[in-house]
């Protein structure tokens, strides 16, 4: 078990993200549990790349100088698995809103959904989600969008390394992505469903790897807790 001096010259904790836990309260656990459990006052604690609180799976958290390093492990490339409703879209491209918008999909079979995973591949132009985080005027996106504001949203260049299908259960696809910093799962289903000619939107997503970390390695905000209460344990 590490002393409470190692966790201030910097240690690299993997922590599983549980469902419905944002990924600040998933930080505040780990300092919380540091101090209470090994007596620290004061400590840095950070994490590289926010989960939202309906997605699961690999958080990356620093402690003390190893906070530094944040930035670093921030720009390596992800990898997603989750799955995608077809026939249907939500506000938020995910289930943090109600459908807004149904879709045919009797045109849709196995072929054209490999079809057009291809144009997918590689760098592409993707707008974020009106539900985000990025600052916009001042405030958030989702702030806006929350009060019903509209707001042009700038699309940027992402990159998606792999883009595999691995089931196929109409309405229901599950994926396995890999891609580059910045790239929201969330407009992919949404893109995924209009190339489609049909809609589409994220229904369960986890980060499964961050450059050589994996999701493997992780333990649960409560598992990292009770390491540091019963450290033979």
């Amino acid at each position: 078990m590490a002393t409470p001096e190692e966790f201030q010259e910097g240690k690299v904790v993997l922590i599983d993200k549980p469902l419905h836990w944002s990924s600040f309260q998933a930080v505040n656990k780990v300092k919380w549990s540091l101090k209470k459990h090994l007596g620290l006052k004061k400590i840095k604690v950070g994490h590289a790349g926010t989960l939202d609180p309906l997605a699961t799976g690999l958080l990356i958290v620093c402690t003390g100088k190893f906070t530094k390093r944040i930035t670093e492990l921030q720009g390596m490339e992800k990898e997603y698995t989750g799955t995608f409703y077809i026939g249907a879209t939500t506000p938020s491209y995910d289930l943090e809103t109600e459908v807004n918008e149904t879709f045919s999909i009797d045109h849709i079979d196995e072929k054209l959904i490999h079809d057009t995973l291809p144009q997918f591949i590689g760098e592409i132009d993707q707008k974020p989600p009106v539900f985000s985080a990025i600052k916009k005027d001042g405030k958030r996106l989702y702030e806006h969008a929350r009060k019903g504001e509209e707001v042009e949203i700038a699309s940027r260049k992402t990159t998606i390394h792999e883009f595999e299908i691995t089931r196929i259960a109409l309405p229901e696809v599950d994926f396995r992505v890999v891609c580059s910093k910045g790239t929201y799962i969330r407009s992919l289903a949404y893109d995924f469903g209009l190339a489609l000619n049909s809609g589409a939107h994220l229904t369960a997503l986890r980060r499964t790897k961050i450059g050589a970390f994996s999701v493997d390695d992780a333990i649960s905000p409560e598992t990292f807790e009770n390491s540091l209460e019963n450290p033979t344990a």
